[in-house]
């Protein structure tokens, strides 16, 4: 399938395949602790996340925040804005991810263009091509590695705002009325619709078959995921097949996982990197983005403070692990245990779960990808871009 066919048909996929979710939010990320693997840290590694982004972004030469200004001040998006604000007063969760995009910068949405940047700093030009060596650069970054972090975001927030579409279907009284979801749900997928097509036109302007071939995977490999996770989705009174962790892993990589790899990958090629720096690069994003989507799967569990109210994902790391060690059996009956009056009591069944082997047991494989993305780093020379890399996986693997 083409890019642009894939593009025309993506909204289609997330909205209209399988039993879309109603609300679909990523956790944030807390501040976090020590990393338990054996591996020293380097002596100035940050105690916090913020501390770890603002460092890594002085590195590459601007915040990343401003990486895809361009596109959200356009006149067309500005439209866009101006029908979003009538859903103001309504439930529908775009409203949620416009106002991450625009006041949420401590959650630091753009963080997959920032580790494309750090990467292609610290890999730098490649020694066996002499034609890179003309190229301009800014900090240490080729112009053109600087729009794929930006196509990069543009691809991640696009699917952000898809994300957002409501199932109609699912919709109850709290939720509002039915003509909100409707006109919610257009503008998310033109306002998401917007997005793509200017991250495929970003594309075509970078002229490198290979690069647009490895966006297109990634976001094949997203629309796939978004299935699969959709599909597994387990909801209040309808519990659907526990998928396993070699499962839960797979579907991560598709859903998670495969933009980040395939964009620094993408990088390494634009910088004509030979095929083992492109794999080193493509296993540093695999692992971190890995690790990252444990780290936040596990918020809800390890939070000092956390309301009685918060749900979390059935199919997250540490309830899936849970379910291996307990079996389908023991686990329904806690699930049974945990209803009160025909819904499920979130708080009760997360202290059930935090008291069993799935909670540590994610920390340890939130571990394990983080050490195997600093493996991946290891092929590259040191810097202080690799040493922003590194603390960006020092900080998704440490907890209190």
């Amino acid at each position: 399938m083409s890019l642009r066919k894939l593009l025309l048909r993506l909204p289609g996929y997330l909205g209209a395949s399988g039993p879309p979710r109603r609300l679909w939010r990523f956790p944030a990320l807390g501040p976090v602790s020590s990393v338990g693997s054996g591996r020293e840290r380097p002596s100035r590694s940050p105690a916090h996340w913020n501390q770890v982004v603002s460092e890594a972004e002085k590195i590459v030469g601007y915040p990343t925040s401003f990486m895809s200004l361009r596109c959200l001040l356009s006149d067309e998006l500005s439209n866009i804005a101006l029908q979003v604000r009538k859903l103001v007063g309504t439930q529908h969760p775009l409203l949620t991810t416009a106002s991450g995009l625009v006041h949420d910068s401590r959650h630091n949405l753009q963080l997959r263009g920032l580790v494309v940047l750090l990467i292609s700093k610290a890999a730098g030009p490649s020694s066996m091509n002499a034609s890179c060596q003309n190229y301009d650069t800014v900090s240490g970054i080729y112009s053109c590695q600087r729009s794929l972090a930006e196509i990069t975001e543009l691809i991640h927030t696009a699917l952000l705002v898809h994300r957002g579409i409501v199932n109609l279907n699912e919709l109850q009284s709290s939720d509002g009325p039915l003509k909100d979801m409707q006109f919610g749900n257009k503008i998310a997928i033109l306002s998401g619709d917007f997005l793509l097509a200017n991250a495929c036109n970003g594309l075509a302007l970078l002229q490198n078959t290979k690069v647009v071939e490895l966006l297109a995977s990634a976001l094949m490999d997203l629309v796939q995921g978004v299935y699969h996770e959709n599909s597994t989705s387990a909801k209040e009174n309808h519990i659907t097949e526990d998928i396993g962790i070699s499962t839960w892993k797979e579907q991560t990589f598709l859903s998670h996982g495969a933009l980040l790899a395939k964009s620094c990958q993408a990088a390494m090629e634009l910088a004509k990197h030979d095929a083992d720096v492109q794999d080193m690069a493509f296993q540093y994003g695999k692992h971190m983005a890995m690790s990252h989507k444990i780290n936040s799967d596990l918020q809800p569990f390890i939070k000092e403070k956390t309301s009685d109210s918060v749900t979390f994902n059935l199919n997250s790391a540490p309830v899936v692990l849970h379910q291996e060690f307990l079996g389908r059996d023991l686990w329904m009956k806690q699930i049974g245990e945990a209803q009160e009056k025909g819904r499920l009591d979130y708080a009760k069944l997360r202290e059930t779960i935090k008291a069993g082997k799935g909670v540590t047991s994610a920390i340890d494989l939130c571990r394990y990808h983080g050490n195997k993305a600093l493996e991946a780093l290891e092929s590259f020379p040191p810097s202080e871009a690799r040493s922003a890399l590194e603390n960006i996986v020092f900080a998704v693997t440490r907890f209190s």
